[in-house]
């Protein structure tokens, strides 16, 4: 990731030999809340301690591939260690390094404050152990406007309390103008809002009980203190903060993270990882969680030389265009040119075609801009309805070079040469079908644990349902294109969405207006919105007889 912000520079400091620690707040939840600073500490870590709530995924988001990730939990997923055996382990890790030019990172919930990381730091001090803090982004404000509840000018004093705080003078926040916060497990908030109860708080006071704030898994309770104290523990399991007061009553209005089209989806991403970022990051932004499931490998070809021929024949002037159908293709002539010792300036004066506006951006981080993008349908066909006939007056040279995948298609070939080009059509990569995901993830895909399912290739739809099956008859299905939509069809699916553009942010997309759609429909009908994953499982279909 890269931003304005100045480099981290560590210094050492007298004292015993030892990594630095670094208390960095992690936030309430979403990634997306870390700060710019705790993204720059992760991004330089040596080794990142973590308690059992953090996602080693999320960590290594951000970090280096050669990061250690430490758990303060016993065995993998065991009950979590004490306080003070917390601090000797922040210690330890920290001491197995012989300076303070290493970083360790001990990322911690919400803004880095309580009182766990006090005791840490003070190991740390009484060590020897250089530290510095990372404030995170606060659960007391950030979850109550993720639920949308906003103090405004009439909701008078605002009331944070630690709910394992026994010594609260409970007095101080009775009256209607203060808005009480409570944050900590849900068996103390329910004794402190009993306690807030007994201090004389009215019983019909709006009250609010979130749980797993900030993510895509957020649930809001609005109900009344005195209802709030009905519920038994059990249910208030997931709940980590309660909001007292006028602000509550903003909610119907101003809820907008678990309003979002797509809030609590889980969708299933049929791709590589390389190729995902920018489609589950687009999925998260509409609330959703995008679990990607590669079906495919990309390879190098089995014989090398042909695209050696091809690379050195662009250089001496052999070709006219040179036409990127993909992504991978892109990246395929790059890592060439690097082991072949070339850059971007071999391109001088050959033209450029990508096949659309992804693998275009793709030509245009390499430095290159492409002299054509088809305005269409951004598809071979598309291409090559694009693509200017051969000029014997205009072109000097007829040549074309197609790096291409082993299984491409001879739709732009052919079209080529029926417009008088001559065509090296040549293997850049090898597409060969992943392994088989875990046998969880097959029965969820099956068993209809996914909302949706988006697919961006005819390839995705054969890959997938080969290695995992068919998605789940409940399952939304959701089509880059035509083309992909009919390879699903063949494939017995019901095809629910297909994206006006080519583009997996269109995809998206228009899969968000598809649930927005299905929300709409169900409260005209006076229906709760139940989501796909969560209906009833469809009756089989009957085979039919031939």
């Amino acid at each position: 990731m890269s931003t304005d912000a100045a480099p981290i520079h560590l210094t050492p400091v007298a004292g015993p030999a030892a990594a630095r620690v670094a208390f960095v707040g992690a936030g309430p939840g979403d990634p997306g809340l870390l700060t710019v600073r705790a993204r720059d500490y992760l991004a330089i870590a040596d080794v990142v301690v973590v308690d059992a709530a953090h996602s080693e995924a999320d960590v290594r988001a951000w970090a280096r591939d050669e990061v250690e990730v430490v758990r303060t939990v016993r065995g993998e997923d065991g009950p979590a260690l004490s306080a003070a055996a917390r601090a000797k382990l922040l210690v330890r890790t920290a001491s197995k390094f012989d300076d303070a030019t290493h970083l360790v990172v001990r990322l911690i919930a919400d803004d880095a404050s309580g009182s766990t990381m006090a005791e840490e730091a003070r190991a740390c001090h009484d060590a020897g152990v250089a530290f510095e803090i990372v404030p995170g982004v606060s659960a007391a404000w950030a979850i109550p406007a993720y639920a949308g509840m906003l103090p405004d000018g009439h909701s008078g004093q605002v009331h944070v309390v630690s709910a394992t705080d026994t010594g609260v003078d409970w007095s101080h926040s009775v009256s209607e103008d203060v808005t009480v916060v409570v944050l900590g497990e849900h068996d103390r908030i329910h004794r402190a809002l009993r306690q807030l109860a007994d201090a004389g708080r009215q019983a019909d006071t709006p009250t609010a009980l979130t749980g797993k704030g900030t993510t895509n898994a957020q649930e809001t309770l609005v109900t009344t203190l005195h209802e709030a104290l009905e519920h038994d523990s059990g249910a208030l399991a997931a709940v980590t903060v309660a909001v007292v007061g006028r602000p509550v009553q903003m909610r119907a209005e101003l809820s907008w993270w678990e309003s979002k089209p797509l809030f609590g989806w889980s969708i299933l991403v049929p791709r590589t990882k390389e190729q995902s970022g920018p489609m589950t990051d687009r999925i998260a932004g509409y609330g959703a969680t995008g679990s990607v499931v590669p079906t495919i490998s990309v390879e190098p070809p089995r014989t090398p030389q042909q695209m050696d021929r091809a690379v050195r024949g662009l250089v001496t002037g052999r070709y006219e265009w040179i036409g990127f159908t993909s992504v991978n293709a892109v990246r395929a002539v790059r890592e060439k040119f690097e082991a072949l010792g070339l850059d971007a300036r071999a391109f001088a004066g050959l033209k450029l075609a990508a096949v659309g506006g992804v693998t275009a951006d793709a030509l245009r981080e390499w430095g290159l801009e492409p002299d054509l993008v088809p305005d269409g349908e951004q598809s071979a066909r598309g291409l090559l309805d694009s693509w200017p006939p051969f000029d014997e007056v205009l072109d000097p040279i007829n040549r074309v070079f197609l790096p291409r995948a082993d299984i491409a298609t001879d739709t732009l070939v052919a079209g080529l040469q029926d417009m008088g080009w001559e065509v090296d059509d040549v293997t850049a990569y090898r597409t060969v079908r992943a392994a088989p995901p875990a046998a969880e993830v097959r029965e969820a895909i099956k068993g209809g644990a996914f909302d949706a399912v988006c697919f961006t290739s005819s390839s995705t739809v054969r890959n997938l349902v080969g290695i995992a099956g068919k998605p789940h008859p409940n399952t939304v299905v959701a089509c880059i294109g035509p083309a992909t939509a009919k390879a699903a069809e063949e494939h017995g699916l019901r095809v629910d969405v297909v994206a006006p553009e080519p583009s997996s942010t269109s995809l998206v997309d228009a899969l968000a207006e598809h649930a927005r759609g299905l929300a709409e429909q169900a409260r005209s009908d006076d229906e709760e919105f139940v989501r796909p994953s969560q209906r009833k499982p469809a009756p089989r279909r009957p085979r039919s007889r031939r």
